[in-house]
């Protein structure tokens, strides 16, 4: 894959994404966003306007000051009309998914200008988006090198994993809750981050997150079982391991569980080469990759 492709074709997809729907009216005040969504706000922490940040969800956890310095709106798909119109934004960049919609509609009727920035599980949606959000705050120069910055690392890290000899494959468990297994499929972010580090999804069957039976964990036979290190679906590895049947697998026998950051990992923000860079370090320790330390 060519990374310069990506980059071409991604600049294409912000300009379809920055439609009059997404858009912001011309002259649009941005000196009060209300940022909701993780990659969000790290893009525009990235894009250095951060001074216009009154508030954001409890998801921004990067970078730390954020949560911080900012006042919160609380977690982004429980959001509260009351809440956030209390801040006295000029415009809300909220990630897609955020809500509930009924939320959303209440801000849009309040004359307060509400853009949904799209959220494509892809390294070119990762692009996109953080050209999107740069065109709405007036930074495309700033976003154009951003885009430049992600797309090498991109090619950088597809140079390394060139010298993956077998590929390796990776189950994502998103929860364990009551004694049930639920595991990301395809198309789903988890999916796309897996693909990135250069390894396999070992769940073939079926698109989204779903819950499996442990028997159909087993059959998958995964080399690495992906978890979240913190949040709410977080749990430790060795809970899984006291499992038999997930100790029989090949990721049991050789405790290969990684843990990592569910936002890091899965955020597809500025920072998603470092995040498929880091994953494919942890799946493929005898590559030594170099792995970045920003998470």
């Amino acid at each position: 894959m060519m990374w310069s492709r990506i980059l071409k074709s991604a600049v294409i997809a912000a300009a379809v994404l920055l439609a009059p729907t997404t858009a912001l009216p011309d002259g649009a005040d941005t000196s009060r966003i209300v940022s909701i969504g993780s990659s969000v706000t790290e893009t525009l922490y990235a894009l250095g306007v951060e001074d216009k940040i009154v508030a954001v969800d409890t998801t921004s956890v990067h970078p730390p000051q954020a949560l911080e310095d900012k006042a919160s709106v609380g977690y982004m798909r429980q959001l509260s009309p009351e809440g956030v119109i209390s801040v006295g934004p000029t415009v809300i960049l909220a990630i897609e998914g955020a809500g509930p919609p009924s939320a959303l509609d209440v801000l849009k009727q309040g004359r307060i200008n509400v853009v949904t920035i799209k959220n494509d599980t892809t390294a070119r949606g990762a692009i996109s988006k953080v050209q999107q959000i740069a065109a709405l705050v007036g930074k495309d120069n700033q976003g154009r090198a951003l885009a430049d910055r992600m797309a090498q690392s991109l090619e950088a890290l597809e140079a390394q994993l060139a010298e993956i000899k077998t590929q390796k494959s990776v189950l994502f468990l998103l929860s364990t809750q009551s004694g049930r297994l639920v595991v990301g499929g395809r198309k789903t972010s988890a999916d796309a981050i897996i693909k990135l580090a250069g390894a396999a999804n070992a769940v073939t069957s079926f698109h989204g997150y779903k819950q499996i039976s442990l028997e159909a964990l087993s059959d998958m036979k995964p080399d690495a079982i992906l978890i979240m290190e913190r949040g709410g679906h977080a749990f430790k590895p060795e809970e899984l391991l006291a499992n038999p049947v997930i100790a029989k697998t090949p990721a049991g026998q050789n405790k290969h569980i990684i843990a990592m950051d569910g936002t890091y990992l899965l955020g597809f923000g500025p920072r998603v080469a470092d995040a498929a860079r880091d994953l494919a370090a942890k799946i493929y320790p005898d590559l030594k990759i170099v792995s970045p330390t920003t998470n």
